[in-house]
């Protein structure tokens, strides 16, 4: 599966709390061109439902709890986004569900890409379609 686990650089001062912080192509394998973030979302809710063609995203969840489900078409895994400090990068080609856990959570991203709908598959099956294409092309 092509994700991976970071832990934002996080700096804890005298009596006023924590400090976290990335820094784009530094931190992670891109350079940040949109940053955008989610909110007002009650518990319970889902979103999500897509995967990127080409797109890799950086996702945190600064205030709250959020649940990502991610799919490669034969593996799921579920990350909990629950604490500041912690964020997950997630290549191209991988499905993703959102779950909010508590209501008002806040799930920020950073992405290498501005905002392309044709870079967007919103169809499970067709998800699965564009996988199957993608192996027949690498083994050409």
């Amino acid at each position: 599966m092509q994700y991976q686990i970071i832990n934002i650089k996080t700096v804890q001062t005298r009596k006023e709390g924590q400090l976290s912080f990335f820094e784009g192509a530094h931190d992670f394998p891109f350079t940040i061109k949109r940053i955008y973030y989610i909110h007002h979302v009650p518990a319970g809710a889902k979103r999500g439902a897509h995967a990127h063609k080409t797109l890799q995203q950086m996702l945190f969840c600064p205030y709250g709890s959020v649940t990502i489900f991610l799919s490669d078409g034969e593996k799921t895994e579920e990350i909990h986004l629950d604490n500041p400090s912690i964020g997950i990068v997630l290549q191209p080609g991988l499905w993703r569900d959102m779950l909010w856990n508590i209501d008002n959570s806040v799930l920020c991203v950073a992405a290498d890409q501005y905002y392309d709908e044709s870079d967007y598959i919103r169809d499970y099956d067709e998800y699965i379609n564009y996988l199957k294409v993608q192996k027949e092309e690498a083994n050409i």
